[in-house]
């Protein structure tokens, strides 16, 4: 049979919808099981090449004979190359799917689900979420009940939340009877459900159905979640009760609830509000422990206390030193823990700390709190474990074999996180400028361990005969790894437990907060990253480096009863960090404040 003409062929490419098999003749078929789904036309035929053949897996051996005649005439390398990869791919899927009808009825029972009543309601009621419209959801609600139409607690959910999120009292209304509702079809609520009607209690201004409805929650095995708890504390203590808002934070405690920022600001506000010195200063040591860092809003209650006339009479006026010194070494530093020491006028203000961590507005000095080496191995073991879990076991094993061999190091780079800022293709000689600089101010004067993805040393720039150089001198330096194929989405966990195993500086300037906060639950890696990370910022004369502060950034209490509060404004890096100082002692800035920049430049 004779080839198809170029013309021939563009035309027939033309229609790109249609599969390129579909030209070829319905006798094609007859034994070619994995193209059965095709629906072949009247077209010209495509004759194939018969390396084409080898697309088609051994088990399809009836398949590759009965094409073997049609193969051996295509010369248009185009069709050659897109049919290879077409019956490749469908081949692939044959080897899958042994059965395409088993596919095709999954499929058709989804489409089915979609179409159905049920699933057409759940998706205009996800659209009203989306937009807020309570109006319309109530409106698919009545006529699905109207239709008697089976509800799930998929739908219930998206009601109840947009109920709870009205401030109509209509809507509030509506919410409890599509929760009866709920309880009279048989349809078991979940913690989504419980959440959603305690915020409707809450709306109504009912803390106390709130916190019940918690309670009953926990009572049929349903988990609690922090949100679930929000309803009933916040209204207590909006409603300034104090013995109930507390009794909602011991049974968070009880569930196994850590409260953020936002939960203790509110139980701190409630005991300012109320005068109660002793709650007031548990809250600051809950805050100094799970938040470090408190927000603006935060920071004006907390000054808020320091200026209130009961602030002024709360505290001792003669303590045992020895308890509290006692105290500060038990504690690692930067707090005692003895209750509020002094009496008098708080003096309250907004300062900053100079580079070695005095402050600017009464002159004490902050303390890097010590970290306990077995909590520093405990998490070290952690991120090993993690690491096993969602990477290949042995490259893992692998790594920290080779890390056993080559290590410690002073310092580990993020090479990835370096090469790539500001740049917008892989920068080997910004990396460069970075090793040096660390090795220079390291005290062995070792080089740093430079970690990299295996990728970043195959193509694109690490072919460049200088970068070719410059990895080689690594390699032999012993100071390059790279992470194996397929680590592409937790590789951090190899540069991250490096410096934490050899308790090293960490050079990057990635924040790290997606992926361990969550991962790793603890309270540890922000003690640890404040003491070890290593940020960058470049300019035309190089790297400057912003090593971590000689003190801790987080709440302290002094031992002569003086307080000072990061806030959340400014890095230390661009802007000072804004601080709240309360001490009961004369004033003694000795300099106004001016910006202050922890940074290094390497030795030239």
């Amino acid at each position: 049979m004779r080839a198809s003409t170029p013309s021939r062929i563009i035309s027939t490419t033309r229609k790109a919808s249609m599969p390129l098999a579909a030209s070829l003749p319905p006798s094609l078929f007859r034994s070619c099981s994995l193209l059965s789904g095709f629906k072949p036309k009247t077209h010209s035929l495509l004759p194939l090449p018969c390396y084409a053949l080898e697309c088609l897996p051994s088990h399809c051996l009836c398949t590759r004979l009965s094409l073997r005649p049609f193969f051996e005439h295509l010369r248009h390398q185009p069709l050659r190359l897109s049919l290879a990869a077409s019956l490749s791919t469908a081949a692939a899927a044959a080897a899958v799917s042994p059965n395409p009808g088993a596919a095709a009825s999954t499929m058709s029972k989804k489409k089915a689900r979609r179409e159905s009543p049920e699933g057409l309601l759940r998706h205009q009621l996800g659209l009203c979420s989306q937009s807020g419209d309570l109006a319309r959801a109530l409106h698919l609600y009545d006529d699905a009940r109207a239709a008697a139409t089976s509800l799930s607690v998929h739908h219930f959910n998206i009601l109840l939340y947009l109920c709870s999120s009205s401030a109509d009292p209509v809507g509030l209304e509506r919410g409890f009877q599509i929760y009866r509702q709920m309880g009279l079809d048989g349809v078991a609520p979940n913690e989504a459900t419980f959440t959603s009607v305690a915020r409707l209690a809450a709306a109504k201004e009912d803390p106390d159905l709130a916190f019940d409805l918690i309670k009953q929650m926990s009572s049929v095995g349903i988990p609690p979640k922090l949100r679930s708890f929000g309803p009933a504390l916040f209204g207590f203590c909006k409603k300034g009760d104090v013995q109930k808002a507390h009794e909602v934070e011991a049974y968070m405690a009880s569930s196994g609830i850590e409260p953020d920022e936002a939960e203790l600001a509110a139980l701190l506000e409630l005991n300012v509000r109320k005068g109660r010195g002793d709650g007031v200063y548990r809250l600051l040591h809950r805050m100094r422990v799970t938040v470090r860092r408190v927000s603006e809003l935060t920071a004006e209650i907390i000054e808020n206390w320091f200026r209130s006339e009961v602030a002024e009479d709360v505290g001792l006026e003669k303590w045992d030193v020895r308890k509290v010194k006692e105290g500060v070494v038990k504690g690692g530093g930067g707090w005692h823990g003895q209750g509020w020491l002094g009496r008098g006028r708080w003096n309250v203000g907004r300062t900053e700390m100079d580079g070695s961590g005095v402050c600017r507005q009464c002159g004490e000095k902050l303390t890097c709190i010590d970290i306990d080496p077995v909590e520093t191995d405990d998490f070290a073991n952690s991120l090993a474990k993690l690491a096993s879990q969602r990477e290949v076991r042995a490259d893992f094993t692998g790594f920290k074999d080779w890390l056993d061999r080559h290590g410690p190091f002073d310092a580990v780079l993020d090479a990835a996180n370096i090469g790539l800022n500001n740049q917008q293709v892989f920068s080997f000689f910004q990396v460069n400028s970075v090793v040096n600089g660390m090795r220079q101010m390291s005290p062995s004067k070792k080089l740093p361990l430079i970690i990299l993805h295996s990728h970043r040393l195959k193509c694109g720039p690490a072919d460049k005969p200088n970068n070719k150089r410059l990895l080689e001198s690594w390699r032999r330096a012993g100071v390059l790894y790279a992470t194996p194929p397929g680590s592409n989405d937790d590789w951090y966990l190899y540069w991250l437990y490096a410096a934490v195993r050899c308790r090293s500086l960490l050079v990057t300037n990635d924040e790290m907060r997606d992926h361990l906060f969550e991962l790793l639950g603890t309270g540890f890696f922000p003690r640890w990253k404040e003491k070890h990370q290593v940020r960058l910022t470049f300019s035309k004369d190089g790297p400057t480096f912003h090593m971590p502060p000689p003190y801790s950034v987080v709440i302290q209490e002094s031992e002569d009863g003086g307080w000072h509060i990061p806030t959340v404004l400014g890095d230390e890096i661009e802007t000072p960090r804004q601080w709240v100082c309360a001490t009961r002692k004369t004033a003694a800035a000795s300099s106004p404040p001016r910006q202050i920049r922890t940074t290094y430049k390497p030795i030239s």
